[in-house]
């Protein structure tokens, strides 16, 4: 579910030319977008129902400006049908095809496919998510078809940059994986060496989407702290970014580099709502190439929020008028975020 003036010279009739030179190019730079858990509950797809040929932009339309960047990666939580075929709700999902359409529409470039929902409707459910995600011409890493699929690197293109992207999943509900390439299990040791794959094969950045954590918990684990200290200080990884536990997660800097522990939910509509699980936020970042390579040169995020309406749709705290309930998803969002005193702006 995304970059050089030469010597100008000016005559005057009174004297001989002189000659300015123009100011220095601006360094090779890009723009990144992320966005939490897509999580399509049978709600939702009711609401795309009423809003018209199952129809989920409506819905999304919200994240429009807050997704708008170079590269935009979202994370596609739930295995999708194919056309015409049957979708299901909890626990073991399969969500309409029409939800890879709207996150294309919307302006992503690329999911990550690795979650704990991935084998919900068994293997061949992983081919068909793909083929619709081809379909919808969105790029996605994760879950794999095939062997040769699976060991190919995700090169993806920001502004003329090439960006690598490589999701793992702490788990998969106690369903076994029927083979190891068919999507990646979460391991320090394995995000290393697919992040050192995409960087030999041309990648001159590396972002990580990682689906891990204690679900419903703002804080994040010493698990979660302890393998991003160990991922970033790698010069493999350059960023990552967090899915899963369904509530928003602080951001730290380490090493110079960014890590966002968990996004929240994008869209979901749990069948018992705890607040929290309607926030997200969709982070953003400036990466800038220096004479030391890439980094990250402005950070932000921002805050979202799930309205049950009717009709259902997903704001922007930024963009709409303040609320009593709006209010608290932005206060308590502002203060997850920067609870480890990452430095990190919203609009």
């Amino acid at each position: 579910m995304a970059c050089t003036g030469s010597p100008v010279v000016i005559t005057s009739s009174r004297s001989t030319p002189t000659t300015t030179t123009a100011a220095e190019p601006a360094p090779p730079s890009f723009t990144l977008a992320a966005g939490g858990d897509i999580l399509i509950h049978p709600a939702l797809t009711e609401q795309a129902d009423q809003d018209g040929a199952r129809n989920f932009v409506p819905l999304l339309e919200g994240l429009r400006q807050a997704v708008d960047a170079d590269l935009s990666i979202c994370h596609l939580e739930t295995p999708l049908s194919a056309p015409g075929e049957p979708t299901y709700g909890y626990p073991a999902f399969s969500a309409p095809p029409e939800v890879a359409t709207a996150l294309r529409e919307l302006g992503y470039d690329s999911c990550s496919t690795s979650s704990n929902h991935t084998l919900d409707r068994g293997a061949p459910a992983i081919r068909t998510t793909l083929d619709v995600l081809d379909a919808a011409g969105l790029k996605h890493t994760g879950s794999f078809r095939s062997p040769e699929e699976s060991a190919t690197p995700l090169l993806l293109d920001a502004h003329g940059v090439k960006v690598g992207h490589v999701a793992f999943t702490y788990g998969f509900n106690g369903i076994p994986l029927p083979q190891p390439w068919m999507a990646n299990q979460l391991s320090t040791e394995g995000v290393l060496a697919a992040a050192r794959a995409a960087k030999a094969a041309g990648a001159e950045v590396v972002v990580a989407s990682l689906h891990w954590g204690e679900e419903y918990q703002h804080e994040a684990t010493p698990q979660q702290r302890e393998m991003a200290r160990a991922l970033l200080s790698d010069p493999a990884v350059d960023l990552i970014i967090g899915t899963h536990v369904h509530a928003v997660q602080p951001v730290e800097q380490i090493n110079g580099k960014w890590v966002v522990y968990g996004m929240g939910n994008e869209v979901a509509r749990h069948s018992e709502p705890r607040g929290i699980t309607e926030e997200g936020i969709v982070t953003r970042f400036k990466f800038v190439k220096g004479p030391s390579g890439w980094a990250v040169e402005e950070a932000s995020y921002v805050p979202t929020l799930v309205e049950f309406g009717p009709p259902i749709r997903v704001v922007d705290l930024t963009r709409v008028p303040a609320n009593p309930r709006r209010t608290e998803a932005l206060d308590r969002t502002d203060g997850v975020v920067r609870s480890l005193g990452a430095a990190i702006a919203r609009p």
